[in-house]
Parts: structure tokens; sequence; C-alpha cells
């Protein structure tokens, strides 16, 4: 569900005077109630995969085995109880812990001692109300350790997990750090399916905005417009982070994952070239529209001139019998009615005919007013 600029300052007012690293949960309340956390757990080696759900009374006793990767990934962030038993359980910042229950943070990644922090957003793109919804996705990737930490359910990251689950995987032989490399990668790729919906959307209002302007393009176009905002507010950061993670400070990721963490940084520049000219032709189409829309006007303003000018000689004549005078031309003509209706309908006919000629009526005026009817 899209989140208005104020709703998201209301939630942040919440930690107002809180010291640094105050655990509240910071995002859509209802929402995540309605859903019980759930943690999933895998370990793997080479040979072997192990897959289980935890409780959360397991988490007061449990120790993750590093000589084997691990990989958590949990639904639900907004039991802090939940984030905070994970968060002693592997040593985790208290910041780490905070940002992870804010779900209204930009992408980016902190660099720690043994761990690194990253965060990032997974788009849905509503095609009936032209609006997108996003989630926060925090990673923290440690020597032999990955855990995730996802608002809620949302399946994408169901492939990955179906690769691990492959008896012949080459995953399960690379590193947790490999495994980060993935989960990055499937979000990226969401967003380039989220671009084509985008792109697919753009170009029918752009058809019918040159067909037949309507006046819910308007709002068609802001709502592409914030979509387009929000994709944009997502991957530029995801830009910055990636470059972090290619410099590989800490020398969390192996010299072999790095060319696939380069290649999704070059998706990501793709990306934002692609968001850009949809960006642009959005700001066209906006002109377009207002073009369309002023020469509609324009035409049914010259639609109903021409109609008036041709009723002014009507009403000239009529104003003129009117008059109460006792010796007026046709006043007791028998024929005096007749023939002041055959001049009122001469001089029309003879306007419409000049008009015509001048162009002033063709079919554009007539179809002036069959837009006006709709």
């Amino acid at each position: 569900m899209k989140k208005s600029r104020t709703q998201k300052l209301k939630k942040l007012s919440k930690k107002i005077g809180m010291p640094p690293g105050s655990l509240v949960y910071i995002g859509n309340q209802e929402a995540s109630n309605s859903s019980k956390p759930r943690i999933s757990k895998m370990v793997y080696t080479a040979e072997s995969l192990e897959e289980c759900e935890l409780k959360d009374e397991d988490l007061a006793t449990f120790k993750p085995d590093l000589s084997k990767k691990l990989w958590l990934n949990i639904h639900g962030v907004h039991d802090t109880n939940l984030v905070k038993k994970i968060g002693d359980a592997f040593n985790l910042h208290p910041l780490v812990l905070e940002d992870i229950l804010n779900t209204e943070q930009r992408p980016k990644v902190d660099e720690f001692d043994d761990y690194l922090f990253l965060e990032t957003r997974h788009f849905q793109y509503e095609a009936e109300s032209m609006s997108a919804s996003s989630e926060q996705i925090s990673l923290v990737l440690g020597e032999n350790f990955l855990l995730t930490f996802q608002e809620r359910s949302t399946g994408a990251f169901e492939p990955i997990r179906e690769r691990l689950r492959a008896s012949k995987a080459q995953m399960r032989g690379l590193g947790v750090d490999y495994l980060a490399y993935a989960l990055i990668d499937s979000v990226v790729d969401r967003y380039f399916s989220v671009l084509e919906d985008v792109s697919e959307a753009s170009e029918n209002l752009e058809e019918q905005i040159l067909m037949r302007p309507t006046n819910s393009d308007l709002h068609s176009i802001h709502q592409l417009k914030h979509v387009s905002s929000e994709l944009r507010r997502a991957v530029w950061p995801l830009r910055e982070v990636l470059n972090v993670l290619i410099r590989n400070e800490k020398d969390l990721f192996k010299p072999a994952t790095l060319p696939y963490l380069r290649d999704v940084y070059d998706h990501t520049i793709s990306f934002i070239e692609s968001l850009e000219s949809i960006r642009d032709s959005l700001v066209g189409m906006m002109d377009i529209y207002m073009a369309s829309m002023s020469q509609r006007v324009n035409l049914e303003l010259r639609a109903l001139t021409v109609v008036t000018m041709l009723f002014m000689p009507a009403t000239l004549i009529t104003g003129i019998f009117g008059m109460n005078f006792d010796h007026m031309p046709w006043l007791k003509h028998p024929n005096g009615f007749l023939w002041t209706m055959g001049l009122m309908s001469s001089i029309a006919t003879l306007m419409l005919l000049i008009f015509w000629r001048r162009q002033w009526v063709n079919r554009s005026v007539f179809s002036a007013d069959e837009h006006t009817s709709r």
C-alpha cells in the first residue's frame, strides 16, 4: 500500500526524545499484526542441507554453528523482542537493530568489525491502481552466516531456496557471500519486472492521451510519476551500496563473487537509464495532455462561437420586428412571417457556407462536440 509523506513522518515521530539504539518498530503495525513472525533456518554444506523453522523459545538456547553455512530468514520485524533476541545471539550492534525496525530507511550499507549490514527495498506493482508498494529487506552478512529480515512474506527469496534445495546445487559449495549476492540479484531483477509494468502502462497511457484524452489521465500520469520517483529513491542509493560491496574492504566477499556483484551494479546502471527515459516520457506526456486539453477547449469555444454567430442575424431581425411602430414593412402582410423566417434562414445558410469555405466549420468542430457529450 502506498504511504504518504505525512504517514511516514508520523511514524518517525514515535522516536522523538529516545536515545540512539532504541528498539521501536516503525512500519505498518496493522498489517504486521495480521501475520505471525516466522524464522526459517537453512544450514548447508556442499553435501548436505538442513531446513527447519525456529520457534521463539528456541532463540534462548540457540547457538549458531559457524562451521557450517547458516541462513536465517525472519518474517515479521514488528516483534521487537524477537529482533532483540536474534541481535543478542549474533552480537549485533544496537544501531543495526534500530535500523532493522525502522522500515522507512533508504538503501544503505554499514561496515562493522566482523559483519556487514545492508538494507534494500522490494517492490510490487499494482496495475489496476497504477501504484507500487515497497517493503524493506535487511541483510546481515558475517563470515559464515547470513541474516535476512523482511516485514512479511513476499516470496521474493523462494527461487533462491529452491536452488539450495537442489541436490546438486552449485550454490551450496560457495560461501554465504554468494548467497547474499543471489538475494540482492533477485531484488534487482524484481525492479526490472516492475519497470516493465510501468513502461507498458506509460505507453498505453500515452496512446490513450494522443487518441482521446480524459480527465482521469492526469491522475494516471501523477500515479506513474510517483511510482518512478519511488523506484529512483530506492535504486540510486543501491548503486552506492554495491560500490561499497565491490570495494570489499572487510574481505567478506570472495574474489570469485566480486564479478557477480559488478554484474548487479551494471544492472542497476541500466535500470536507472531506463527509468530516466520513462520519467522524461512522463514529463512529455504531461505536456501532450495539457496541449490536447487546450486544443479541445479551443475547438469547443470555436463551435460555440460559430453557433452564436449563426443566430445573431436572426436575433437582430427579431429585435427589429419587435419594435412598437405602427407602420413597418411586412407587418400586416399575410406572408410576412414566412418571408421573415426565410430571410433568417437564408442569412444563416450564407454565413454557414462562408464559415465552411474559411474552414471555421469542419470535422474538428464536430469532434469537439462529440468529446464534450462524452
